[in-house]
């Protein structure tokens, strides 16, 4: 009752403390219980001084008096521990960035990461194996970034930094480097197969490109940059808008063909749908920068979902308006501990929601995405986690640096 603010640190730090040697008392769950219950207390501690958060601290110090055991003090707040995860090896220590299995081809996937990482799986990614472009120098290779994978009915398209799309019609057999322009407003930054020879690029700076040709002509799709538009629009009311002259990350495409992207700095978000010649930049409502953003299993008619600096998450419902100036966003019932949250990935098949982030944290909803709890499956995994992805058939991959 008499944490204030003067010594809400010295309590932290008292209380982390404490939970370290609860656990080290614990002989093979040191690691595991340490950290859940390091998570439990900064949440408690951070958001102390409400009735709920005393009840909460003081119910679980009881039980742990009472029993001498700590996890029936963690369970009731976030513990969900699934075997359904489990590690593979993929022969990598480089951060992995995207995946993508053929959608004619369960069995067939490609995986991209840093330094050149390219890896290929012909088992439903038991096993990944990797791939060299024979259209590249070797040497030069290694210099690659490759941030985006798409496979569709055996066409598979790979995006990379420097800028680089590298494209194939038989399902990997055989690559062909696509020219780009040196005149391309910003980095290419996603790429997304529609079809035979079809598919839509993105840049940093908000340029949309359709090609019908496997990219020997690209058609753009919307009239100006991002920041042309902020800067002739100054009236906008967007804060941080005005004068911009920076880029954009985080950028994802619905099942319809409608775009979500957030600012750099994370101070704004912006929409665009097929048909607008120019995006519609939005505030992002709070404090809080914007850390990323997504559709709500994949697409805009389901709503927004936003995670925020500090680990906190929220959405939208709904039958969201992206022409709206500001969506209504409410907040998701998650406690990260302050681990930032970096992507959500729906299992259609489970009725699961998963969020992955900062150091190795998973959480999973079973109600929508309405609340989530904490699951261990990545407790022993150092690093953060970048992306998780569902396909049709329910199968999941998680994706994050060390070549986890």
């Amino acid at each position: 009752d008499h944490i204030t603010a003067n010594h809400h640190s010295t309590m932290r730090r008292v209380l982390l403390a404490a939970s370290t040697a609860i656990a080290t008392a614990f002989t093979g769950l040191h690691t595991d219980v340490r950290r859940t219950f390091n998570r439990h207390v900064i949440q408690m501690v951070d958001n102390a001084g409400t009735d709920e958060t005393r009840r909460q601290f003081v119910g679980s110090a009881g039980v742990i008096a009472v029993s001498g055991w700590v996890a029936p003090a963690i369970e009731p707040a976030l513990a969900a521990k699934s075997n359904a995860w489990s590690r593979v090896d993929t022969g990598v220590d480089q951060t992995l960035f995207d995946i993508a299995f053929d959608t004619a081809d369960k069995s067939h996937g490609f995986a991209a990461g840093s330094k050149g990482t390219f890896l290929e799986s012909k088992n439903g990614g038991v096993t990944w194996s990797p791939r060299s472009f024979l259209n590249l120098d070797p040497e030069d290779e290694i210099n690659y970034r490759f941030e985006r994978v798409e496979f569709k009915d055996g066409e598979a398209w790979i995006l990379g930094k420097p800028a680089i799309l590298l494209h194939t019609q038989d399902a990997g057999k055989s690559w062909e480097r696509v020219p780009l322009s040196p005149k391309l407003p910003g980095e290419p930054n996603s790429i997304v197969a529609l079809g035979p020879g079809r598919a839509e690029m993105t840049t940093s700076t908000g340029a949309i490109y359709s090609t019908e040709n496997s990219g020997r002509n690209w058609k753009a799709l919307v009239k100006e940059t991002i920041d042309a538009t902020l800067n002739r629009v100054s009236s906008s009311g967007v804060s941080g808008a005005s004068y911009f002259t920076g880029t954009i990350n985080s950028i994802v495409r619905d099942d319809s063909g409608s775009y979500l992207a957030v600012s750099s700095r994370g101070n704004f978000y912006l929409t665009w749908s097929p048909g607008d010649d120019f995006w519609v930049p939005h505030n992002r409502g709070t404090p809080r920068r914007i850390q990323s953003m997504g559709f709500i299993d994949g697409n805009a008619k389901n709503g927004l979902w936003m995670s925020l600096n500090g680990g906190l998450l929220q959405s939208t419902g709904p039958g969201v308006d992206l022409s709206v100036d500001q969506p209504e966003f409410k907040p998701i019932s998650i406690n990260t501990g302050g681990y930032g949250i970096i992507d959500l990935g729906w299992n259609d098949v489970n009725k699961e929601v998963w969020a992955v982030g900062g150091g190795g944290t998973m959480f999973v909803s079973r109600d929508g995405g309405k609340n989530f709890k904490f699951d261990n499956s990545a407790d022993n995994i150092p690093g953060n986690l970048y992306k998780v992805f569902f396909d049709k058939t329910g199968a999941g991959f998680v994706l994050g640096s060390d070549g986890v």
